[in-house]
């Protein structure tokens, strides 16, 4: 039997593939639910500085994304939005932490707050690379 594949690179399609697999999973893993986890600070007109974004399930935190505007870096904003995100997450159930971030982010940022490089993806995506790293929320 053959078949015929169609190109569709589209984001709707993508979001498509994302949810049938994220059907499978629930289906067959012990934890189906992935609780988002988003903290934001804005200044007085609305206009994001800083923001985190996350999610939890089972004894895991999984960071996606931690900005800070230049012009608060350095004010400890990043730390303290950080921390407030373990303390949700411990609050959840959550035990570790996980995250990737590239060679010109925040890898010392990290590390100076108790998270410990894994593994090291080379050549990332050419000729960089990736930092996956993790922490023991709890003692």
């Amino acid at each position: 039997m053959s078949h015929t594949f169609t190109f569709d690179d589209t984001q709707e399609f993508a979001n498509s593939v994302e949810q049938k697999i994220a059907e499978f999973n629930w289906q067959r893993w012990e934890v189906s639910e992935r609780i988002p986890l988003g903290l934001k600070l804005e200044d007085e007109n609305g206009n994001l500085l800083a923001g985190f974004s996350a999610r939890t399930f089972g004894n895991w935190l999984q960071i996606d994304n931690l900005w800070v505007s230049e012009s608060l870096r350095g004010q400890r904003i990043g730390e303290q939005l950080l921390a407030q995100a373990e303390a949700i997450a411990t609050e959840r159930g959550c035990i570790y932490a996980i995250l990737d971030t590239l060679n010109f982010q925040a890898r010392p940022f990290y590390e100076a707050r108790g998270y410990v490089l894994q593994w090291t993806q080379e050549a990332y995506p050419k000729t960089g690379c990736k930092y996956f790293m993790t922490k023991k929320l709890v003692a």
